[in-house]
């Protein structure tokens, strides 16, 4: 597994952890509805994957751009369809995506070099 990938998932894991074992109602329930909010529902799985990643493409978070990347790659989506929404992304948020743009195809790359 590339770096960039181990670095993030361990990091995530980790901090997961530590904020989930403080118990925090508030906390818990916004971590179970985005579990939920992304399960199969009236739009599959796939969809709302790329909708999520366009979101957090305009919103500019780095973070939210890998985890939305490894979730399309894991649900099976090509590089073609991932980068479509990429490019929509793009259009929708404006030069100041570009440089999310530039990581987002380094987590990608690294995404399809692990196989």
């Amino acid at each position: 597994m590339s770096d960039i990938i181990k670095e993030f998932n361990d990091y995530r894991s980790r901090m997961n952890d530590a904020i989930l074992a403080d118990n925090n109602k508030i906390i818990k329930r916004i971590f179970n509805l985005d579990t939920n909010a992304f399960s199969e529902g009236a739009l599959d799985v796939k969809t709302k994957e790329l909708l999520g990643l366009v979101a957090s493409t305009v919103l500019r978070c780095d973070d939210c751009i890998k985890y939305h990347l490894q979730s399309c790659y894991e649900a099976g989506l090509n590089k073609e369809q991932v980068v479509e929404a990429l490019s929509i992304s793009t259009l929708v948020g404006g030069t100041i995506v570009i440089p999310h743009l530039r990581r987002a195809y380094e987590f990608w790359d690294a995404l399809e070099a692990q196989n």
